[in-house]
C-alpha cells in the first residue's frame, strides 16, 4: 500500500483484521515483525517526524483546559508558552471552538472534545496523519458534522491521510481510494477508486447515484471477507 502527499485513503475490514496493527507500524510505535514500512522515504525505526495520530479514544488530558491541551504537542517539540499556546488558540478557533479555550474536557460534549482531539493532531501540520476510528463513539449527526471538518481541515493541507473505519459509507465520503483489507492474518484484497468531485458535503454525497454504485462495489468485496470472520468465530464458539 502507498499514500501519496494530498491523498486520502481509508481502510476498511472485518474485526480482528489488522486495521490499527498497520497504523501503529507506520507510527512506530509497534516494529514490524517483516517487511518494510517508509514514511517520506524512510524506512521506520522509531517515531517518524511529521507524523499526526489520532486515536479511538482522544488523548485530551482532564487537568489540561482546551488550549493547554492543544498547546501541549508545540511545547513538547520544544516552542516557547507564548507561541505554543497562540498557535494552539489558532486551532481551537480552526476546529469551531473559540471562545472555549478556558474549558476543561468535563465541560464539553462528545464532539466538542473530538474537535480538541483533531486541533491536537493537526496543531503540528504533520505531513502524515494516522487517524484510527477518530469518530466511531459519536452520534450519527455529530459524525456527520465532524466527517465534514475534517475534510475541510485537510483539504489544501497536502497531507497524506490514513484513515481506518469500520463504517462503510464514512470510508466513500472522505477518501480518495477504499483498500479492503481481508480476514485476518491480513492481506490487502483490493483498492477502489472513489470517483466523487472535491470539495465534498458528507451528507449531500451519500445521496448520489455514484456514491451508491461505489458502495455496491466495494460492499461486495468487503462482504465476503465479513463473512469469513463471523464463520471463524462460529467454529471456535463451537
Amino acid at each position: 500500500m502507498c499514500v501519496g502527499p494530498g491523498e486520502f485513503v481509508a481502510v476498511v475490514g472485518p474485526t480482528g483484521c489488522g486495521k490499527s496493527t498497520t497504523l501503529s507500524l507506520v507510527s512506530g510505535l509497534e516494529p514490524a515483525s517483516e517487511g518494510r514500512i517508509l514514511v517520506h522515504g524512510r524506512e521506520v525505526d522509531g517515531i517518524p517526524d511529521g507524523v499526526g495520530y489520532m486515536f479511538q479514544n482522544d488523548a485530551v488530558l482532564p487537568w489540561r483546559s482546551v488550549l493547554d491541551n492543544v498547546a501541549a504537542g508545540p511545547r513538547y517539540r520544544g516552542a516557547s508558552r507564548r507561541a505554543a499556546r497562540d498557535r494552539a488558540r489558532d486551532w481551537v478557533a480552526r476546529v469551531g471552538l473559540a471562545g472555549f479555550e478556558g474549558y476543561y474536557p468535563h465541560q464539553l460534549s462528545g464532539g466538542m472534545r473530538k474537535r480538541v482531539a483533531l486541533a491536537q493532531t493537526l496543531v503540528n501540520e504533520p505531513s502524515v496523519l494516522l487517524m484510527d476510528e477518530p469518530f466511531s463513539a459519536l452520534d450519527v449527526q455529530t459524525r456527520g458534522l465532524m466527517q465534514d471538518e475534517l475534510l475541510r481541515l485537510w483539504s489544501g493541507s497536502g497531507a497524506a491521510v490514513v484513515f481506518v473505519t469500520h463504517d462503510l459509507e464514512e470510508a466513500l465520503v472522505l477518501s480518495d481510494r477504499v483498500v479492503v483489507m481481508t480476514a485476518g492474518p491480513a492481506t490487502i484484497k483490493g483498492t477502489f477508486d472513489v470517483p466523487l468531485d472535491r470539495p465534498r458535503d458528507a451528507e449531500e454525497v451519500r445521496l448520489t447515484g455514484e456514491f451508491l454504485d461505489i458502495y455496491r462495489e466495494v460492499w461486495d468485496s468487503l462482504r465476503e471477507e465479513v463473512q469469513i470472520t463471523r464463520e471463524r468465530g462460529a467454529g471456535n464458539a463451537a
